[in-house]
């Protein structure tokens, strides 16, 4: 994993050394095993790279990397398959200098064009410069585990890893009003309607699953989606045993293949279902104790330390644990913001940090992380009663017995009247949840009317959703999971570690979508097949949980701390001078909710207001 960034432009006084290296300078911390820059067509483009040195150290992996005299490549990211892909090439004839992934992808693309991209098992963000046809080739995988900003005018074409790097290269730094619009009063810092949308005016991100065309002598860029999930096309007649053995067969390849590293390699280890199904599968392959990484709370309800050690103790790992603070939350909370260039949902966004600082303490470069799986295997509580609406309409009897043993199991989850009806009519429901939401911002009465005036317009959007496939591809898709592995990417990049996320194998997850409902929900148990899969591998009170908990913190004590909420008042005095909060606001007490509260308005205020300040 590393950091990328350049300038394509037929203004050859926009691609300097100066600005170039302004550009990498600012991404440091995403490579700091080594840096450099290349122009190219006198001129017209310029690459930079920072180096996190993962696979092949040597300096003939550095990059840019050039093939053929005709590529020239910057690549952040891993493609897990690259020695499968290798081999194939050079059966076809393709010479390799090299053992890096990168090279590989520069091979492939002499190859295959865009259609490289159906090879790759990875999360990647890459652009490749063309210097004979003086096309510019960018790619990001398929569900945004690694980013590609850019900027585009008719003078100019740039991009980077991270936003700071096109601030460095003169590119104005102004924030989207209706994005903050839409974070204040929802808590979104994506757009759910529009993958390209960033936070900041002038300023696109590649959407997950795109590829992009920058013709300089055209001067024409344009998009394309390489990847997508079929969500209504399901296997009905695949039976258990073959869809537990399949399941089992692509999550090991998927966990083996990001187990490939010429540097030390680790694990997140949360307590749930889902870090330590990862954990158990990366001992059964490595056969020594692994390294695990963990964030605990002892004293808070939802500490997870219990379960921590009863995997730890079971898989007999090396356990480090971090236990972050309100203290910690106040120092570090400016970092994270800088790192992060949005606001943040929690201070759950902090103790990832946290715990990646830990891993590069210790001298771990590498972790694997069971991120995703709740959203692919329908893991939140929320999903039950899309679940249920599903059987309503075709299985009255199974529906039953599903809520019934849900509530047998103790889970507590909103199955009401207007529930019920949505199952019925989910067009209608659709229709009454945007108009809900939109009343929602609009009984802010915490914003300032000019503000809410001029930029309220709401980003609030989701298509009819009708089956609980169509629910879990809203969430992996649209708005979830993207804002989750934008945590996870720049957390990890801020201390140069590098985090990788077997559930996001895409062939992993084509399969699990092809499956039933049932298959992600049985008898009470979400992440049904997940569990059938690890329960030979892991300890009962772990494969068989009731409760679900997320990475919580006790951000209601800390919020509750004078320190932490002298700074919440001063971020809220940075938004009512900007104009975007009423001066009445700062006679308001501060609410310290949970941090998962519907309405933690005030955790947004301090958050937008760091930011802005």
């Amino acid at each position: 994993m590393c950091g990328i960034a350049g300038v394509i432009s037929s203004d050859n006084s926009l691609v300097s050394p100066e600005r170039l290296q302004q550009m990498n300078a600012a991404i440091a911390h995403r490579g700091p095993d080594g840096a450099d820059i290349r122009i190219y067509n006198n001129n017209s483009a310029g690459l930079a790279h920072r180096r996190l040195a993962i696979i092949d150290l040597s300096e003939a992996a550095a990059q840019p990397m050039s093939y053929l005299q005709r590529y020239h490549i910057v690549h952040n990211g891993e493609i897990y398959n690259y020695r499968e892909i290798r081999h194939s090439l050079q059966q076809m004839g393709y010479q390799f200098f090299n053992q890096s992934d990168t090279e590989v992808i520069l091979a492939a693309y002499d190859c295959y064009g865009h259609e490289c991209l159906q090879q790759f098992d990875g999360m990647f963000a890459f652009a490749i410069w063309d210097s004979k046809q003086q096309q510019l080739f960018a790619a990001r995988d398929r569900f945004g585990e690694k980013p590609f900003f850019y900027h585009h005018t008719k003078e100019e074409f740039v991009f980077a890893s991270e936003m700071k790097a096109l601030w460095a290269a003169n590119i104005p730094r102004e924030v989207d009003e209706t994005m903050l619009y839409n974070y204040l009063t929802l808590g979104y810092i994506q757009h759910p309607g529009d993958g390209s949308r960033s936070f900041y005016k002038q300023i696109a991100q590649l959407p997950a699953a795109h590829y992009l065309v920058y013709d300089l002598p055209a001067k024409e860029l344009t998009l394309h989606r390489y990847w997508d999930i079929d969500a209504n096309n399901t296997d009905q007649d695949i039976t258990d045993e073959k869809a537990i053995d399949r399941f089992r067969e692509l999550f090991f390849t998927s966990v083996n293949n990001r187990l490939r590293s010429d540097m030390p390699l680790g694990s997140s280890l949360s307590g749930g279902l889902d870090s330590s199904a990862v954990l158990s599968t990366v001992c059964a392959i490595t056969q020594q104790p692994v390294h695990t990484f963990s964030a605990v709370f002892p004293g808070f309800a939802r500490d997870e330390s219990k379960y921590i050690s009863i995997v730890a103790t079971h898989l007999n790992v090396v356990s480090h644990q971090v236990q972050p603070s309100a203290a910690d939350m106040i120092g570090n909370f400016e970092k994270v913001c800088y790192h992060q260039e949005t606001p943040f949902q929690s201070s759950g966004t902090i103790a990832q940090y946290q715990v990646f600082q830990l891993a590069k303490e210790r001298g771990i470069t590498v972790l694997l992380d069971g991120q995703g799986a709740d959203e692919v295997l329908a893991g939140y509580h929320k999903y039950y009663a899309q679940y249920w609406q599903d059987l309503g309409r075709q299985h009255r009897q199974l529906q039953q017995k599903e809520i019934a043993v849900t509530q047998q199991l103790g889970i507590k989850t909103t199955w009401g009247w207007k529930q019920q009806l949505a199952g019925k009519f989910p067009e209608l429901a659709e229709t009454w949840l945007q108009r809900s939401k939109t009343k929602q911002q609009k009984n802010m009465t915490d914003l300032s009317a000019d503000f809410a005036e001029t930029f309220g317009i709401s980003h609030y959007a989701r298509p009819p959703v009708n089956s609980l496939n169509g629910a879990l591809y809203y969430n992996s898709f649209m708005n979830g999971l993207g804002e989750l592995l934008q945590y996870a990417d720049r957390n990890s990049m801020a201390h140069g570690r590098e985090v990788r996320l077997p559930f996001l194998h895409h062939q992993l997850v084509e399969f699990i979508f092809s499956l039933p409902a049932g298959f992600k929900i049985r008898n009470g148990f979400t992440k049904w097949i997940l569990r059938q899969a690890v329960q030979l591998h892991l300890p009962e009170a772990i494969v068989w949980r009731r409760d679900k908990t997320g990475f919580e913190t006790p951000q209601q004590q800390w919020m509750q701390q004078h320190a932490v909420q002298e700074m919440a008042q001063e971020a809220r005095r940075t938004l009512v001078n900007k104009g975007i909060l009423r001066p009445s606001v700062l006679n308001k007490k501060i609410q310290p909710l949970e941090i998962h509260a519907a309405e933690n308005f005030d955790w947004r205020y301090l958050a937008a207001g760091t930011l802005l300040r």
